[in-house]
């Protein structure tokens, strides 16, 4: 049976996906792909050389394969799930939770980086320089394709608006280089820029090692690597659990309270502002106004608030 007018008009799905998500999914895929194909080749190699230092690398490159197809993962969910009714706003949120557990997991290997450098401060060990350099020249060429895979990403232009039972009305901003609204891709690229940055710090280390005589440059170097990526993680970490905890956003906040109550004629009571996506925010606005104020004016005051996908008021 066709739907009747009124519940056709008032029907609306909940899809609050990044305008660049599929796009941003297909760059994923290439860099953990690249990554685990760097991955096996130097487990291989170290196995077939019996080079220590081949086999680390290949498999600290594995927990950055992990994290990636984590990010890949997460892509795929949201997209195969983006309709399903159970999730009431919809899997925008879902690349935050992957790049919470990504950032959980780069944390972890920044205490393991730290304490290892630390450990080999007061112990040093013999460094094959000329092997490790190779392999670590190599891993910053691979770091800096994926780098380049990622940032390539960017936000197409477009809006659309509609108002239902809720009252809704969208916008997308536009923009180059990596999207910082979509923290799964953010996260992604922490991690290839960890990867990098260990691989200059090492390469630099390392010349110095074999040139200079400075030994105890590697295990400095390690330390610093270690406090810059353990601050990236704790950024990430902090970003994706306000938007997992729906941390009330206060700069969208502050301009719906501005926009509804400028003429003096409506008081908000009550407000929640919170992100459902990378580009969508969710609202709900209780208005006590006077006479001739119902929904379509203070709808019609929001409209510059582009960033609210979901708005539900309520007059009193």
């Amino acid at each position: 049976m066709a739907p009747t007018p009124d519940i056709d008009r008032l029907s609306h799905d909940h899809v609050f996906l990044g305008s660049a998500h599929d796009d941003n999914a297909r760059r994923t895929l290439w860099v953990v792909a690249l990554t685990a194909i760097m991955m096996v080749g130097e487990i291989i190699a170290g196995y077939a050389t019996g080079s220590m230092a081949l086999l680390a690398d290949g498999f600290h490159m594995a927990t950055h394969a992990g994290a990636l197809s984590v990010a890949a993962i997460a892509y795929a969910y949201a997209r195969r799930h983006s309709g399903n009714r159970r999730f009431s706003f919809g899997t925008g949120k879902v690349g935050d939770l992957a790049g919470f557990a990504s950032a959980l997991l780069l944390g972890i290997v920044a205490l393991g980086i730290g304490a290892e450098s630390v450990l080999r401060l007061f112990q040093p060990i013999t460094v094959a320089f000329g092997e490790a350099t190779v392999i670590a020249v190599i891993g910053l060429g691979v770091n800096i394709v994926s780098a380049f895979l990622l940032s390539g990403s960017h936000t197409h232009d477009h809006g659309h608006g509609h108002s239902h039972g809720h009252d809704h009305h969208g916008h997308h901003d536009h923009g180059r280089g990596v999207d910082s609204k979509d923290n799964n891709l953010r996260s992604a690229y922490i991690h290839v820029l960890a990867d990098a940055l260990t691989s200059v710090l090492a390469i630099a280390a390392l010349l110095a090692g074999r040139f200079l005589g400075w030994i105890w440059l590697d295990p400095v170097m390690g330390i610093v690597g270690a406090f810059v990526i353990a601050r990236w993680s704790w950024s990430l970490m902090r970003d994706t659990a306000c938007v997992l905890l729906d941390t009330t956003d206060d700069h969208i906040a502050d301009e719906v309270r501005e926009l509804v109550e400028a003429t003096g004629d409506a008081h908000i009571t009550d407000l929640h502002v919170w992100r459902v996506g990378p580009e969508a925010h969710a609202g709900i606005v209780s208005v006590t106004s006077g006479p001739g104020i119902d929904r379509g004016v203070i709808l019609q005051r929001l409209q510059p608030v582009h960033e609210l996908a979901h708005l539900t008021i309520e007059i009193r």
